[in-house]
């Protein structure tokens, strides 16, 4: 069966891989991509949607009849020049804003990425709080099948530059290995890997909500040909 699936994010370091799996799978017959503005690519199964991601009724045209919708967008302190309402704006309404049309128009899968230590409760850190909270919220809705990613470290060429997470890219990996038992989630991760892992659980994932770190990621991906 052909399937239509909705992604928020596309063009981003995780996404743009997760988009490329989607094309790719003769299952799904159709992505549509809700963007700011649009970008190249040339897949007759690619079909792009400006919107104002601020206007929770602005999702539901686009999810509705949708079997899944995969989030993987999120901003920067750097980004947003420390200013925690606008942060909130990315990385709290629009997850939330698409679980809730999501969850009113029967979509059947959810997967968001979010982040290793996010934490509701945590009141020493904003970023941290700001994910349990995302979390939380997205989990509260009517959604069949719910995923959420929890990268620490994500490996990759962004388009953009962030010199200090650059900087850490090349560090950690050299100590990957000292990240054993609990400290396991912290390892760093490919963000095709990530990408993968939400592929994965769309198309074989169980029902309820699934929270993943790295040791669940990868497991996830173990069945991904990354050569296809």
């Amino acid at each position: 069966m052909s399937r239509t699936v909705t992604i928020i994010g596309a063009s981003g370091l995780v996404g743009s891989h997760l988009l490329e799996l989607l094309l790719k799978d003769p299952g799904t017959e159709k992505v549509i991509a809700l963007v700011r503005n649009t970008f190249t690519h040339s897949s007759p199964k690619l079909e792009q949607q400006i919107i104002d991601f601020q206007e929770p009724r602005a999702y539901e045209p686009h999810i509705a009849g949708t079997e899944a919708v995969f989030v993987t967008v999120g901003t920067t302190n750097a980004k947003v020049d420390g200013d925690k309402d606008a942060y909130r704006k990315v990385d709290y309404n629009i997850p939330v804003y698409a679980a809730k049309a999501a969850a009113k128009h029967g979509v059947y899968g959810y997967y968001l990425v979010s982040a290793s230590g996010a934490d509701a409760n945590n009141n020493n850190n904003f970023y941290f709080k700001l994910k349990g909270v995302t979390e939380e919220a997205v989990c509260e809705e009517q959604i069949p099948q719910i995923y959420i990613m929890r990268p620490s470290l994500i490996l990759g060429d962004r388009k953009e530059k962030r010199m200090m997470e650059k900087a850490a890219q090349v560090v950690m990996p050299m100590f990957s290995w000292a990240f054993g038992g609990n400290w396991s989630k912290y390892k760093p991760i490919q963000a095709s890997e990530i990408a993968a892992a939400m592929f994965r659980a769309y198309t074989h994932g169980k029902k309820g909500i699934h929270v993943c770190s790295y040791e669940e990621m990868k497991t996830l991906t173990k069945s991904i040909n990354f050569s296809n």
